[in-house]
């Protein structure tokens, strides 16, 4: 299946699950191909290596939920919560997320590319050593977020707010100074001659 760049229409579900109650269960090794997930109590789950692909979730909680290795490939997230959600080495290659809550969410490792999070509010999330090549992260509300050792290159970034956000270690190349919010956030020596050509500015020592 080929990856759904910024979360394209998904095709439609072939199952339905709504109202379950799976709180607390753990759904590892579970799969599920092109299931469409209303108010589904997914809160405080555990899942180590499910795999959900081309499935929606609409208003589902993931509440303090932990997930290793699990995949969700090609799905549509839309008015879901998140809040202290655990993803270790996780990927969401292809996925999109609309009006969700990503309240103290912690991603680990793992693979985001073409994930779109256009405006996500992003602020008190932690994504670390995570690969986002080419996510849509336009208009993404990243004030005070941690984005360190992420792959943003070829990222949708344009008018995203990285103000006071930790970014050290993450590839910056795609990232237009003149159209991104950066004040008061964390780069490293590196990242900071990336961001000074980039406004065409000569660095010599």
């Amino acid at each position: 299946m080929a990856d759904r760049r910024h979360g394209g229409q998904p095709p439609p579900p072939e199952h339905d699950v709504r109202e379950a109650d799976w709180y607390g269960e753990d759904i590892s090794g579970q799969e599920h191909l092109r299931t469409a997930f209303s108010g589904v109590d997914l809160s405080e789950v555990t899942d180590e290596g499910a795999v959900f692909e081309e499935c929606t979730f609409h208003d589902c909680r993931f509440n303090v939920s932990r997930h290793i290795e699990a995949a969700f490939l090609n799905c549509t997230f839309t008015g879901c919560s998140f809040f202290e959600a655990e993803f270790d080495r996780c990927k969401f290659v292809g996925s999109r997320f609309n009006r969700c809550s990503f309240g103290l969410v912690t991603v680990t490792g793992g693979d985001w590319s073409f994930a779109g999070l256009p405006g996500a509010d992003l602020t008190r999330a932690r994504f670390t050593g995570v690969r986002m090549r080419e996510a849509d992260l336009t208009g993404a509300r990243c004030a005070g977020a941690v984005l360190r050792d992420v792959d943003l290159s070829g990222a949708m970034l344009h008018d995203a707010d990285l103000s006071r956000a930790d970014l050290r270690g993450s590839d910056l190349s795609t990232v237009d100074p003149l159209n991104v919010t950066l004040r008061g956030a964390t780069v490293d020596i590196a990242q900071a001659v990336v961001l000074v050509t980039s406004l065409g500015l000569t660095v010599q020592a």
